[in-house]
């Protein structure tokens, strides 16, 4: 079991397998893109699946599959049909900007592979295609519809951008009422490679919450897992649920129990804080197993305590963009 110098219990993982995207939204990278790493500095398939493995020895028992996008790595697949023969390891995830992943949704949902993320950030196609930079929404949304009718616990993550989608937040809702869908409202966060910064933030998670209320009195709160980062609730009327993020604000960080490994092996206690240790290096080297565990048990018991105590460890923090650190 893994144990961080605070005793916090560490039992998920977030996985990068790429820090690729074929998105290019704003809020998480300049237009330009940024300088993606060359292909010999990324873990392979079997790299991933050595990391994985001894971290669910570990006491690792939920890992979430993350990028860049995901699905922009061909053999992803391979890997998650190595993941679902673990023992110990009681949920596999993914999340996915939902344009890729059409072509798999029959292996996945074979594989028992239920829970995914879609990053969605505007149900209104002109708000879509101005933020990602790309003309997507078509695919987007009908392999969302797919994985909601196929039986697939979806949860939808909205980051609201101030002067972007505010518009979108509403209309969100209401299209997915009708539907067991959770969606989520994030907090941005300046992880965008360099392309904006800010000390504060308008659409705070008090802020859209007292919006959604005053188009939706009706609604409740829910009871949520204490590791939960997501205060949920539902409204009167919904199939659907909603959930805020303040991922800004950082409200939970004391409960805190995710690792990060990005896909250059970098692993990541907080994401406001600096890499603790690189794998690849050792899975490259001359190193045993032990070497690997011992390097994942230094950085565990090295955790800042809160995500602003690790930021101020961290200088350059938001020069990085989010899909290097692996979401």
């Amino acid at each position: 079991m893994l144990i961080d110098n605070h005793n916090r219990t560490i039992n998920y993982l977030r996985l990068a397998v790429t820090d690729r995207c074929n998105l290019r939204c704003n809020y998480c990278m300049p237009s330009e893109g940024i300088n993606f790493v060359k292909n010999d500095k990324l873990l392979t398939i079997e790299e991933l699946e050595k990391i994985s493995e001894i971290l669910v020895e570990q006491g690792i028992d939920k890992i979430r599959i993350t990028g860049g996008e995901p699905f922009v790595r061909k053999d992803l697949m391979a890997l998650l049909r190595h993941l679902t023969k673990f023992e110990g390891l009681k949920d596999i995830s993914v999340t996915t900007n939902a344009s890729l992943i059409g072509p798999h949704i029959d292996e996945l949902k074979a594989l028992g592979i239920k829970n995914i993320n879609v990053s969605l950030d505007a149900i209104n196609r002109e708000t879509f295609e101005r933020i990602t930079r790309r003309d997507q929404y078509d695919t987007v949304h009908g392999n969302l519809i797919r994985l909601i009718t196929e039986g697939f616990n979806v949860r939808v993550n909205f980051i609201v951008l101030d002067g972007q989608n505010e518009q979108d937040i509403i209309p969100i809702l209401e299209v997915m009422k009708h539907y067991p869908v959770s969606i989520r409202f994030l907090e941005e966060m300046p992880f965008n490679g360099g392309s904006k910064s800010f000390q504060h933030i308008k659409w705070d998670y008090k802020a859209i919450l007292a919006h959604i209320a005053n188009h939706f009195p009706d609604y409740r709160k829910l009871e949520s897992p204490k590791t939960s980062t997501s205060i949920n609730y539902q409204i009167e009327g919904h199939k659907s649920t909603f959930g805020l993020i303040p991922s800004f604000s950082r409200t939970f960080c004391g409960s805190c129990n995710r690792l990060r490994v990005t896909a250059t092996g970098d692993v990541i206690t907080c994401l406001y804080g600096k890499p603790m240790a690189n794998l690849r290096e050792i899975v490259r080297g001359q190193n045993t197993e032990e070497d690997l565990k011992q390097a994942i048990l230094k950085a565990v018991g090295a955790r800042a305590k809160t995500g602003f105590e690790a930021q101020q460890e961290h200088s350059k923090v938001f020069d990085s963009s989010m899909t290097s650190i692996g979401g």
